[in-house]
């Protein structure tokens, strides 16, 4: 304050005097409950937010470990199906070498049947070519030393009895 000058000139005085005004009125309307009430509000919608964050977090985590873990049982299936398309095709693989000499060896049984078949072939037509032969020369040997009648009558004998043992 300057010496001689009137309090209520200086500027000082009324912001000192306003504010006290303020403060009194504040106070007086009791406005500090209402802004009290108005912060407390503000906490507990900041507090709820908070909640719902650390909610949602923990879903999240949740999610994620679910997902994870689904991850690993795929990759688990996924190696089990793998491992069972091996061993279901080394089992084909074996039954298809086992049907395979399976199929070679009926295959040779057949085929050492038919040579049988027809080295027997072979024989009868060898035997029936040498009865036939056979026949022959003794019809001629016998044509040239006995009696004609004789002769025909042993023969056509010989030829029946010769070709009942053969057939």
């Amino acid at each position: 304050m300057a010496s001689g000058e009137p309090f209520y000139l200086n500027p000082t005085f009324w912001v000192a005097g306003s504010f006290t005004v303020f403060v009194g009125g504040v106070l007086y309307k009791k406005a500090h409950h209402a802004i009290t009430k108005m912060l407390d509000a503000r906490i507990a919608n900041i507090k709820t937010q908070l909640e719902e964050a650390t909610r949602l977090r923990q879903e999240a985590e949740e999610l994620l470990n679910d997902y994870q873990r689904r991850q690993r049982d795929a990759e688990q299936e996924a190696a089990d199906i793998f491992a069972r398309a091996e061993a279901d095709a080394k089992i084909l693989m074996e039954e298809s070498t086992r049907d395979i000499d399976a199929m070679t060896e009926r295959r040779k049984a057949a085929a050492e049947a038919k040579i049988a078949q027809a080295e027997a072939q072979a024989v009868k037509q060898v035997r029936a070519a040498a009865v036939t032969a056979a026949v022959e020369a003794t019809k001629d040997l016998l044509g040239s030393s006995l009696p004609a009648k004789s002769a025909n009558g042993l023969i056509n004998d010989a030829i029946k009895d010769v070709a009942s043992r053969v057939h």
